[in-house]
Formats: C-alpha cells, structure tokens, sequence
C-alpha cells in the first residue's frame, strides 16, 4: 500500500531532524493491515543483557537458599546468639518470643509474652519482679505479686558465659524502687534487668503496652522507659484487625475487585451504556466520599461524647481526618467536572473507540490477568531470594560496659551484613525494579499491536480475539530486546531513588537539614523524570507495534510525531485519562463499600473497621489500575494511530466518530486561544 502524501518541499531533505520534526510520516512499503508484513528482532543486546541478568540472579539465589538460613530472618535473636523457637545454637523450639531486657534490644526467649492482667494489682506491672540475662529475679525484701514462673526463660542462660546475676545490691538497692532505675542492674533500661511488665506480641517479640509503660514511669519517677523502636498503638490496631479479617481484606480486596473489574469494563464495551456509566460512575462516586466523609464525622462525634470513651483519642481524631480529606476531595471531585463538562463529553468519544476495539478483542482482557499472575510470580521469587540472601548476614557480639565495680560488661548480639551481601541484595533490588517494568511493558506491546491491528483494519469486524495471541507472540519473539531497553531506563532511575532514600534516611538520622532538603529536592527531579520516561515509553511501545522500530527510532519518530499534534492529541490523552481515574476510584469505592456491608455482619472482634477497609480500598484501587490501564493504553494507541493515519493516508483508516471528536476540540482550541473562528466542520472526512 502506497502512502499518499511527500515530504515538505520547504525543508532540506538532508536535515533528517528537521524531516522529522516538521514533516511526516512515512508508510513503510510492507506496511498492511495494521502492521508490517517484515519485521525484525530489535535491540537484541539488551534482551540478552536481560537473559543474562537472570540468570545472574538466580545462581545469586540459588546460592542464597543453599548457604543461607532463612529462620535468621524470620525469629528473633537473643542476647546470647541463639534464635528464638529455633535450634539454631541452643535448642529454643519451645521459646519462641523474645522478651526485651534493655534498650540495646537484648532480651531473652520466653515460651509466650507474658500478660499480667488478672495477676497483678493495676493488671499492668510488677516492679519487684524482674526478667533478667539470667532468668526471673525477685529481691529477698519481699512484696513481689507475680509467682518466679510467670513466665517460662529458657533454662539455658545460667550456664551461659554472658550471663549476669541480679542481688539486691546491683538491681533493687535499699528495696527502692526509685534508686532501682538507677542501679546497675536496670541502669536505666540499659542494663541487664527489667521490670515485669504486661506485653503484646508482634512477629515473635514481646512489647510493654503503654498502660505498662507508664506504670513503671510513674513507680520508678523514670525519665523514659525502653528505648525499643515498637510500633505505635493505632498500627498495632491496624495489624490486629487485618490479621483478624484477613480472609475479608484478600476476598474483597482481590477477588471481589477483579469481579467488580471484569464487569465495568464489560459494561464499558458497551456504546449504549458508556455515557451512562461514565456520569453514574462519577455521580456514584461523589455520593460514596459523601457518605464516607459523613459517616466518619458522625461516628467520631459519637465516640466524643461517650462517657467512658470506648474508642482512643487517636482513633476520634483519624475519623475526623478520615472526614475532612473525604469532604475536600468530594470538593475537588465536584469542581473538576463542572470545569470541565464539555471536555468530558466530548473524551467519551475517544473512549467509545477503545471500547469498540476491545469489544472486537475480548481476549484483550486476559492480558492483565496474565500480567498479574507473572507479577506475583516473580515478586515472590524475588522475595525468596532475598530473605535468603538476607540470612547470609552474621551474628556480631556487641559489648557495653555497666557500672559494676569489677569492670563487668552486657552483650548484645545483633544482626549484620558484609560488603558482598549488600552489593548482592542492591543487585536483587535492581533486577525485581527491571523485571516489573519489563512485564507490565510486555502487556503495554500487546496490546496497542493489538490496537492497532484493529484501527488499520478496513474490514474491522474481521478482527477477533487470535489478534491478541499473535501480538503477544510477536511481541515475544521480535521485540523482547526493546521492552528490555525502555524498562532498562526506568529501572536505573528507580535504582538512583532508592540509594538516594537510603542516604536521606542516614542523614536524617545526623539531623542535618540542607543536605537533606537537597536529597528531597533530588528525589523530586528523579520522580518527574521517572514520570517523563513512561511517557515517552508508552509512545514508544505504540511506535514500535506499529513500525516494528527499535527503542531510539520509536522514541524519536513518536516524540516528533506527538509534538507535531501535540494540542489534540496531549488534551485529549489527559482527559481521558481523568475518566479512567474515576473508573479507578469507582470500582475500589464499590469494593470498600460491599467489604464494609461484609464487616458490619461479620462476628470478629475489632478494635475500628475503618483500618481494613483503608486496605481494602488499596488493594482494590491495584486491581483496578491493572485492569483500566487496558483502556488508557488502548486510548493512547487509538489517538496515536489517527495522527499517524491522518499523516500517511489523510484519515482513510479513521471513522468519522474520531474525526469529529478531534477536531471539534481542535476548532474549540483555535477559537478560545487564538481568536480566530475555524470555518468548516473537520478539516477531513474519512474515506469510507
């Protein structure tokens, strides 16, 4: 098929930039159908560079699983160097948790975390009970409340070489309690005691609770008690109500949101039910962060006034936040669409050709289901291999001297990493950053060759879901190497904001404020370079199903090709795009919503729904992205080829839906901006 149009005579035809830049495309003589009759595995270094990177990472880690020992990471290690529920040194199998002593994170493994409600007085703490390096200790004075078995320490550490021994000179001098704090023995948390006290338990450690906490404050006039990073009270809620509705969170959050998915985007296909969807979705979805924002204030004004308070402070003042942030983006929401009514309108016109496209390709949808089974696939391989690269680490004995007058020492052990394993573990990081990128590219090939298929296809109805294997497989087979390239560029960037967030965290640890604004502001310029890269990908991907051009042919000819029509084809992408935002923001609402109807009827003991609904609204809000980012790229491949089409066949391909859609909102540009009324309807009409 012969293109219909030649170069501009005003430019030279040696200055091939300018050629492209102002000119314009050009058919390639095999091109047929959508595609090129020849093509040509591009960019084939850098699909063996991809190949042998992975093969790199699994002999890294196959060697992982072979010297590694992955209970390293999972249980806690004592002060002694043993692992906690593990036979690691000494045989802890029946002690699994580890009790804090100090504030250096040296504790002790306990067969449970000890809970003193019921047992004690203030059902909080026992001051005159002490778990130490060598097991409980009770001061001679007497008035202990708890039994010495209160809890169950592993008998191994009176035979240990770093145990040390509490007397009531070292740990409770002049049976004071306040002069215990400062003793040897507790040195203020940094010793080798500590007081009983009530626990919770989180991944195999035992925490003080706050109510402990203050006790303890409060008898011993402390000036703060263990120094141990624990987590707050609201995320020890949150991972308790998960952990307890976790069958809730996984069902909804993945598998109600695939179904919720699957049938927007059916209805999607539908042309009488678009418009429909489009503002019900819109509409639907302000009602939902109304009612949020309503339920969330009225629930924390109702907990205010409880007299006594059922629900912490905190939680009243997260519903209230929970509130003010659903009203503002109902605010927001609102606006937007009043701004932008017409825009709206006349965007649903380019969505309807996606979705007349997909509807001819069903089997377009089984893309991103694809694309998530190998996503998790090779995240959790990753994950495999960096825990156990993670246990090739070494237990290191740290030392600190105590105030005991034969210069006697507490141990610590902790757990670290030589040189090699941490180049090893950035290496891992890098290739899981390259491989998703490689996968989601691999689905974004698929399907706008696809697409594209479809759009230069004169007899559309000819098109079939075969269309979607043969992309895939071409995609495969021709043009793995330049997937690779592009998800190359971005992994590098992902690379550099990942070392920079490692250097911010260690300066901020210095306090230095400059050079941390400094890091932040590099943060920023690399994500809007990270952003600029996906851009330009997705237009490159587009290009090469198309042309069948390498990466750098693809990226140029499409970055010309776009600042050519960059008006149209720029406003009406974003637009667009905002539409499937709402579609996004609709099917995670609609989800969070039927969790919450689940929830209410369901018999777990919560400590506020409210927690595993915010997961569930993110997980959905995933799967969502997942599925609508088939339209965006099937919108994006549609606009790119009616630009193409306009320049090699003056709009033969195009149907006349297209051409109206684009350039009304061209003429609207013209006039609004340049003040000069454009005459005539559509500069072209398609030709059949």
């Amino acid at each position: 098929m012969a293109p219909s149009r030649a170069r501009k005579d005003s430019f030279d035809e040696d200055d091939d930039d300018d050629d492209e830049m102002y000119g314009k495309l050009i058919a390639p003589d095999d091109f047929n159908d959508g595609s090129v009759t020849n093509r040509r595995c591009t960019d084939c270094l850098c699909a063996l560079l991809l190949i042998l990177v992975w093969l790199v990472t699994t002999a890294i880690g196959f060697y992982a699983i072979n010297y590694g020992d992955i209970r390293l990471v999972i249980h806690p290690i004592d002060y002694d160097g043993n692992v906690c529920g593990t036979d690691f040194r000494e045989d802890m199998t029946d002690y699994p948790y580890l009790l804090y002593v100090n504030s250096y994170t040296g504790g002790v493994c306990v067969n449970e975390c000890p809970s003193l409600v019921g047992q004690v007085a203030n059902n909080v703490s026992d001051i005159r009970t002490l778990v130490t390096y060598a097991g409980v200790w009770q001061p001679s004075y007497g008035e202990s409340e708890l039994p010495l078995d209160f809890v169950q320490v592993a008998p191994y550490y009176v035979n240990s070489s770093d145990a040390l021994f509490c007397t009531d000179s070292l740990c409770f001098p002049d049976n004071s309690a306040i002069a215990s704090w400062h003793s040897a023995g507790i040195s203020k948390g940094f010793g080798f005691a500590y007081y009983a006290g009530d626990t919770y338990e989180l991944f195999w450690r035992c925490y003080l609770t706050s109510d402990a906490e203050r006790a303890i404050q409060n008898q011993t006039q402390a000036e703060k008690v263990l120094e141990i990073p624990n987590p707050s009270e609201l995320l020890l809620n949150l991972y308790s109500d998960v952990y307890a509705t976790f069958d809730y969170v996984f069902g909804f959050g993945f598998g109600v949101a695939l179904g919720v998915s699957f049938l927007y985007v059916f209805l999607m296909r539908l042309p009488c039910l678009l418009s429909i969807m489009i503002w019900g979705s819109i509409g639907l979805t302000w009602a939902m962060f109304g009612a949020a924002g309503y339920f969330s204030f009225a629930n924390a004004a109702m907990f205010s006034s409880e007299t006594p308070r059922r629900v912490s402070d905190q939680w009243i003042t997260v519903l209230y936040g929970v509130s003010m942030v659903c009203f503002v983006i109902l605010a927001i929401l609102v606006s937007i669409t009043c701004c932008l009514i017409q825009q709206i309108q006349m965007s649903i016109g380019c969505v309807r050709a996606a979705a007349r496209a997909i509807n001819r390709m069903p089997g377009i949808l089984i893309v991103p289901v694809l694309q998530s089974m190998v996503f998790i696939g090779a995240l959790g391989t990753f994950a495999i291999y960096g825990a156990y690269l993670a246990s090739m680490g070494k237990i290191n004995v740290l030392e600190f001297p105590i105030d005991i007058d034969s210069g006697a020492e507490i141990a610590v052990r902790t757990y670290g990493f030589d040189g090699n394993v941490e180049i090893c573990a950035w290496f891992l990081l890098f290739v899981a950053f390259w491989t998703s990128n490689f996968i989601v590219a691999v689905g974004d090939l698929t399907v706008a060759m696809s697409v594209a298929r479809w759009y230069f296809q004169k007899e559309k109805r000819r098109i079939g879901s075969c269309v979607v294997l043969g992309s895939l497989a071409n995609t495969l087979y021709y043009h793995t190497g330049t997937l690779a390239f592009g998800s190359l560029l971005i992994a590098l960037v992902q690379l550099v904001r990942a070392l920079l967030e490692r250097i911010r965290r260690t300066i901020k640890k210095a306090d230095n404020k400059i050079a941390n604004t400094m890091i932040c502001c590099c943060q920023c310029c690399f994500c809007m370079l990270e952003a600029c890269l996906r851009f330009m990908n997705k237009n490159a991907w587009i290009q090469t199903a198309i042309f069948g051009t390498s990466f750098c042919q693809s990226s140029r000819q499409a970055f010309y090709l776009m600042l050519r029509n960059a008006g149209r084809v720029g406003a009406v992408s974003y637009v667009s795009s905002s539409i499937l935002v709402v579609g996004k923001v609709f099917i995670s609402t609609v989800t969070t919503g039927l969790s919450y109807i689940a929830l209410i009827d369901a018999e777990a003991e919560l400590h506020h729904v409210g927690g595993p609904l915010v997961i569930i609204f993110f997980i959905s809000y995933i799967v969502s992205d997942i599925f609508m980012g088939v339209f965006d790229i099937s919108i994006k491949t549609i606009l790119h080829c009616f630009v193409a089409d306009e320049e090699m066949f003056d709009g033969e391909y195009a149907e006349g839906a297209i051409v109206r859609f684009i350039d009304t909102y061209n003429q609207e540009l013209d006039q609004e901006h340049m003040g000069v009324p454009v005459k005539g309807g559509s500069k072209r009409s398609p030709r059949r």
